[in-house]
């Protein structure tokens, strides 16, 4: 069985605006998935007819997965702990909600996460195991 393979909003927007990435694109093996919450995150940064284009041809090429109603309820126990613990500020917090959806996806469906966040990302590692690979 093929492993499952979710990128992060960083990589993708890397990728599309600057075409970074894309030897490593290539050399990717798996099946991609896209997260919803990455796709909500790149329709928050749509500036044009062309980024709109793009994005409804991702949400058809690559089956879309989604966090479940447990993903919420976890993360929204994952901020408060974390944000205790490292003493986040409140625009922090907000930052690292959608990073921790992501996440937690990627962790229910086996999937490996690809990023080029690693701060965020090792942080919530540091609390939840998850595949992750950092460009």
């Amino acid at each position: 069985m093929s492993e499952i393979v979710i990128f992060d909003t960083s990589v993708l927007m890397d990728h599309l605006r600057a075409g970074r990435y894309r030897r490593a694109f290539a050399d990717v093996r798996g099946v991609v998935r896209m997260s919803s919450v990455v796709l909500a995150e790149l329709w928050g940064g749509a500036s044009s007819l062309e980024d709109i284009r793009c994005l409804e041809t991702l949400g058809k090429m690559f089956p879309v997965v989604t966090p479940n109603e447990e993903d919420w309820r976890e993360s929204g126990r994952l901020l408060t702990t974390v944000g205790s613990d490292k003493r986040l500020e409140a625009e922090q917090v907000r930052d690292l909600h959608f990073d921790l959806l992501i996440a937690l996806t990627a962790r229910a469906h086996g999937a490996k996460l690809i990023t080029s966040n690693r701060v965020n990302f090792e942080l919530i590692r540091g609390y939840r195991e998850f595949g992750l690979e950092v460009w």
